[in-house]
């Protein structure tokens, strides 16, 4: 809830959002993605947009909120879970989950996240191997410019 005397009410349309790289890695010579485009970023909630590139690979990881996935395209695999068109997915603060992998067409994802949104990863050095067996080079983080009152990036 806002600091004012009244309840905001706010309105954003996701055809006039930007969309913001936010993870990258190497599949050869192709690079792929994970893009966002953020409808709301306050200190209680981030609520987003995702693409995921085709074969897009996120390292095991938790957030230091509870988070919130729906599937709305495509699909993502989340560890050993098939999440396709219509998934709903709850994680309580803390809880780890992934890999996740974009589907061979990729996905569309709305997410909302209540609290500090950064990422904690789970083990980076499984990662690394996770990618290499598969011919993934991940890339440095894409720079992106988080509010001024979240921390450094964490991932």
């Amino acid at each position: 809830m806002s600091k004012s005397a009244e309840p905001r009410l706010a309105f954003r349309h996701i055809e006039e959002e930007n969309w913001y790289e936010v993870k990258a890695q190497m599949h050869g010579d192709k690079r792929v993605s994970v893009w966002e485009k953020y409808l709301e970023w306050t200190p209680e909630r981030l609520c987003l947009y995702a693409r995921y590139d085709p074969g897009m690979i996120i390292e095991r990881h938790a957030h230091l909120s509870d988070h919130v996935v729906y599937v709305l395209e495509g699909e993502i695999t989340i560890g050993d879970r098939l999440c396709t068109k219509g998934m709903h997915v709850t994680l309580e603060k803390g809880a780890v989950f992934g890999p996740i992998i974009g589907g061979s067409e990729g996905a569309l994802l709305y997410e909302i996240m209540m609290g500090d949104p950064r990422a904690v990863p789970a083990d980076k050095e499984a990662h690394v191997k996770f990618c290499a067996e598969r011919g993934v080079e991940p890339l440095p983080n894409p720079p992106l410019e988080f509010p001024e009152w979240v921390g450094e990036r964490t991932d």
